[in-house]
C-alpha cells in the first residue's frame, strides 16, 4: 500500500478519534460508540472503531456519516467525506470502481490518454491493454468479471479499450512498453487467442510510435519484476493491484517509478531480439 495513501488514511483516523473524544455530551469509549452504531453485533466489526481510528481500515461514506451523527458532530460530515474522496483519489477500490461495470473505468483511462503525450508501461503478466486484440481483451475482462463479481458489460468494455489504440497509429503520441517474457506465455485465454495476440505483438515491434521491449526470463535483474504500472508523461503513475488501482501524482512517487522503469529496462531487449522472443513464445503454441 502506498505511503501517501496510508498517511491520508491515518489522518482520517485521527480526525475520527477527535470527534469521539470531543463529543458535545461527553466523550465516548470505543466500545460505547460501537454499540451505538450497532457494530458490536458483528464479530468482524468488534474492533472496527479501533481499526478506523488507527488507519488500519478504510471507512465508507456511510461509516463517516453514522460516526458524525453518533458523536454529535453532524457539521463534520462534509469535511470527512472530502477527506475520504482525497484518499480514494490515490487508491481506487475495484469494488467501488466497478459498481457500474468495466466501461466507466475504461472511459476514465481514455480521458487520461487524451491529455498525455508520452507513455511508459511495464507489464509482468499480460499484454498491455493498448496492445490487445479484441479476443484477448474479451478474455481478460471475462476473467476479471468472474473474479470481482461485477456487472458483465464485457463487450462495452472491449470497445472502450480498443479506442485507446487509435493513438498508436495516429502518430501524435509516444509509447514505450516493456514486458517480462512470462507475459508472452500466460494462457489466460485460449491458445488460439494467444497465438493471434502474439502475432499482432510481433508486428508492432519497430513501429515509430511504439518502442517495445521484452525482459527475457534468463536476463539478469537488478530488482524483482513487480506489479505492472503506467507512467503518464512525468505527472502520473497508475499501478494495478488485486484490490485496487493506485493513482500516484506526487513528485516523489513519480520519480520512484521512473527509477524502477529505468532499472527494469536495463534488462530488456529490443528490435530483432524482442521479435525473436515473441515468435519463440508463438511457436510453443504450435499450429492454431
Amino acid at each position: 500500500m502506498s505511503t501517501d495513501f496510508q498517511q491520508a488514511r491515518t489522518a482520517l483516523g485521527v480526525r475520527l478519534r477527535e470527534l469521539r473524544l470531543h463529543r458535545p455530551d461527553g466523550r465516548l469509549t470505543g466500545e460505547q460508540l460501537a454499540r451505538q452504531l450497532g457494530w458490536h453485533k458483528s464479530k468482524v466489526s468488534k474492533s472496527k472503531v479501533s481499526k478506523l481510528e488507527n488507519g488500519k481500515q478504510t471507512a465508507t461514506p456511510q461509516d463517516l456519516t453514522a460516526w458524525s451523527q453518533a458523536t454529535g458532530h453532524e457539521d463534520a460530515i462534509a469535511g470527512l467525506h472530502s477527506q475520504l474522496a482525497g484518499l480514494e483519489s490515490l487508491t481506487r477500490s475495484w469494488r467501488r470502481q466497478l459498481a457500474g461495470g468495466h466501461r466507466p473505468v475504461q472511459e476514465t483511462l481514455l480521458a487520461e490518454h487524451e491529455r498525455t503525450h508520452a507513455f511508459r508501461m511495464w507489464e509482468n503478466s499480460a499484454v498491455p491493454g493498448v496492445l490487445q486484440t479484441p479476443d484477448y481483451a474479451r478474455a481478460m475482462f471475462t476473467r476479471y468479471t468472474e473474479l470481482r463479481s461485477v456487472r458483465p458489460d464485457i463487450e462495452d468494455a472491449v470497445r472502450a479499450r480498443l479506442e485507446l489504440q487509435k493513438w498508436i497509429y495516429a502518430g501524435t503520441k509516444e509509447y514505450q512498453g516493456v514486458l517480462w517474457e512470462a507475459a508472452l506465455y500466460s494462457l489466460i485465454c485460449s491458445p488460439q487467442t494467444l497465438a493471434l495476440q502474439l502475432e499482432r505483438l510481433a508486428g508492432m515491434v519497430g513501429l515509430n510510435t511504439m518502442r517495445l521491449g521484452v525482459v527475457p526470463l534468463t536476463a539478469s535483474l537488478k530488482i524483482p519484476p513487480g506489479n505492472g504500472f503506467w507512467i503518464y508523461d512525468d505527472r502520473l503513475v497508475v499501478v494495478e493491484d488485486w484490490h485496487a488501482e493506485i493513482w500516484l501524482d506526487t513528485t516523489d512517487s513519480v520519480t520512484a517509478y521512473e527509477k524502477v522503469w529505468d532499472t527494469l529496462t536495463e534488462s530488456a531487449v529490443y528490435g530483432a531480439d524482442a521479435h525473436r522472443s515473441i515468435l519463440r513464445a508463438r511457436q510453443t503454441l504450435g499450429p492454431c
